[in-house]
């Protein structure tokens, strides 16, 4: 396997981590379990909020650099010209699908978020790399003051589970930029850092063990932070204060959240790495990676063969966090099977054949 392959499906295999971690967090908002269970068991689905859907959007960026490389580096305008239009087309389909999902009831949908961010891709294909870090700084700057500028629960109900003018204009373009579960300002800058990512050789086997090093050393840096700000500012300020400006939980959505979100999602993606090259021949491995390929088939799947199971049981809202983390678990084991099955026989997973075939 080649060094550029190896790198390939490395992100599959973060990739499929990143769907299962969007799995637990999302059926344990849908069965809304959030403060039900042992508090281990909440400790540890926590750490999955707003962390899995990082990783997502981190990878889509470094997906899209890499996608667009030959186009970039050539400076080709025909090639540019198509790899634009692909992306313009990826954006539609993803509005088509997420906006589907919208009025299926789901509401914690990120595919209407992920046609912004395609959007955005098509317009920054020969952008220099210094340009995407600025836009990534300005991006989390304005982030930062809208927090303190804006009512951040506006639109929202008192338990932040039912956004209440989500369907007319005001309320569906807040929600889309400022604060809604995956608002462009900031979470913009998780494709942008993806993008600055897949234009480097921070991927690359000589660099690997760095990248481990430096990201999980920023995470832990960047948590510590966080703690000692809302203690020692809690004094001065009252706790609900503190934390609204220097958590890192995903809503609000802090300078210190986005930081350590992207430290920890890079450093799964250098386990990742890590990992496909010393057990690329493993089954098990070559299952995960499968898994990522098709990822995009099982966050659509989750929602409605996953929630829907339930909800024609009548055992959706049911408030237990244990079995939302097992049913998590189980659907996606049964996701692994189902991956490796159909790559077998297919090329591309359903919803990435239909999207192939469209755009």
């Amino acid at each position: 396997m080649s060094q550029s392959t190896e790198r390939i499906t490395a992100l599959d295999y973060a990739r499929a981590w990143a769907i299962f971690g969007m799995m637990i967090v999302n059926y344990k908002l849908a069965m809304q379990a959030e403060n039900d269970g042992a508090a281990w068991l909440r400790a540890i689905a926590g750490l999955f909020e707003g962390r899995a859907s990082a990783l997502f959007v981190i990878l889509a960026g470094i997906g899209v650099s890499l996608m667009c490389a030959k186009a970039r580096t050539s400076m080709d305008k025909e090639l540019i010209r198509r790899n634009r239009n692909s992306l313009l087309r990826r954006s539609a389909f993803l509005l088509a699908t997420g906006l589907l999902l919208l009025l299926l009831g789901w509401t914690a949908d990120i595919l209407h978020y992920y046609a912004v961010f395609m959007l955005i891709a098509s317009a920054l294909i020969t952008v220099s790399d210094n340009k995407i870090l600025g836009l990534c700084a300005g991006t989390l700057l304005l982030s930062q003051i809208f927090l303190l500028v804006f009512d951040y629960s506006k639109g929202w109900d008192s338990s932040f589970h039912t956004y209440l003018d989500f369907w007319t204009i005001h309320g569906f373009i807040r929600n889309l930029t400022l604060n809604g579960f995956h608002p462009i300002f900031p979470w913009a800058c998780f494709f942008l850092i993806g993008m600055w990512i897949g234009r480097k050789r921070w991927m690359n086997r000589e660099n690997q063990s760095k990248l481990l090093l430096y990201a999980l050393s920023g995470t832990v840096i960047l948590e510590v932070l966080s703690y000692l700000l809302i203690h020692l500012t809690s004094a001065v300020l009252d706790k609900d204060s503190a934390s609204f400006l220097f958590s890192t939980k995903p809503m609000p959505p802090t300078l210190l959240y986005v930081l350590s979100s992207t430290c920890s999602s890079l450093s799964i993606i250098a386990i990742s790495l890590l990992v496909v090259h010393t057990f690329r021949d493993s089954l098990l491995t070559k299952a995960i990676i499968r898994t990522g390929q098709l990822s995009l088939s099982h966050y659509i799947g989750h929602v409605i063969i996953g929630l829907g199971f339930l909800e024609a049981l009548g055992f959706l809202e049911n408030g237990n966090l244990a079995f939302a983390v097992t049913y998590a678990c189980v659907y996606f084991a049964a996701a692994i099977l189902f991956s490796y099955v159909w790559r077998t026989w297919m090329q591309r997973g359903p919803v990435e054949l239909l999207m192939r075939k469209i755009t």
